[in-house]
């Protein structure tokens, strides 16, 4: 993989995407971010993806990179090791996107301008179905999405509305490299660990104020036929919480964090 690194680093977690991923509005964000690069996490695919994605990086060298990872491990860990390779190679901001882009590319402008503000270490995309923004998602994830938000946001000890949009940004600091040094106890709720770890903190590393992490509405998104997360399987996330919650106590009697 090429070692030189824009300043902003997107990962992409990617298995078994062959026949949906529409890499034209991936490319066209970089066309427009000429500070940016792509890091798509092939996670162990059994169809062709890995071909497709070596194709696509083909085409824009530099700017495009493909870490691929045998077996397949779950996004989570997907998530976790692109992100880790990308502060690896020097990024200053580094994030991740859902591959079925539910969230357009183009959304990343306005949550990478929140880092404008002063303070800012994380911005989350948040689905807000507002007056005059396009966001079309099912009642039923609807419903258990906001049934998961609230215990979410119980667990963190921080009034987050949104914590599963595929789509946020961090800014590089030992804070984070120290919440993504070892692998997340959820495949899917690992955004409430990601967030749980930088806002606890422990061995050594300070936490994260609250007022460091920000959320910012989006103006698209839209639910994509073929995710694969099924309602069951959001209900087993729901069971992920509390594990996650032990975890998070755990770390925070360690750390002294209140």
């Amino acid at each position: 993989m090429d070692t030189a690194a824009p300043s902003l680093t997107v990962v992409v977690p990617c298995f078994n995407e062959a026949e949906r991923l529409n890499e034209a509005p991936l490319l066209a964000f970089l066309e427009e971010c000429a500070e940016a690069s792509l890091l798509f996490v092939d996670d162990g695919s059994t169809d062709a993806t890995a071909d497709r994605l070596r194709a696509i990086a083909a085409g824009r060298r530099g700017r495009i990179d493909v870490l691929s990872l045998r077996p397949n491990g779950g996004k989570a860990e997907a998530v976790r090791r692109g992100m880790q390779a990308a502060l690896g190679r020097g990024a200053a901001v580094v994030g991740y996107l859902d591959a079925d882009l539910s969230t357009p590319p183009a959304e990343i402008f306005r949550l990478r301008a929140a880092f404008e503000r002063p303070g800012v270490e994380a911005v989350l995309g948040s689905r807000v179905a507002l007056l005059g923004a396009d966001i079309e998602r099912s009642a039923v994830r609807h419903y258990l999405g906001r049934v998961f938000a609230s215990v979410a946001a119980a667990i963190l000890q921080a009034r987050v509305y949104d914590t599963q949009c595929g789509a946020k940004l961090f800014r590089a600091s030992p804070a984070l490299e120290a919440a993504l040094a070892t692998p997340f106890l959820s495949r899917w709720a690992f955004d409430v660990e990601l967030l749980g770890r930088l806002l606890t903190g422990g061995d050594g590393v300070p936490r994260l104020p609250v007022s460091a992490v920000v959320e910012v509405p989006l103006t698209t998104w839209h639910d994509v036929k073929g995710s694969k997360l099924s309602p069951l399987a959001m209900g087993r996330t729901l069971a992920d919480l509390g594990r996650i919650g032990l975890d998070l106590a755990a770390r925070r009697r360690r750390s002294g964090s209140p």
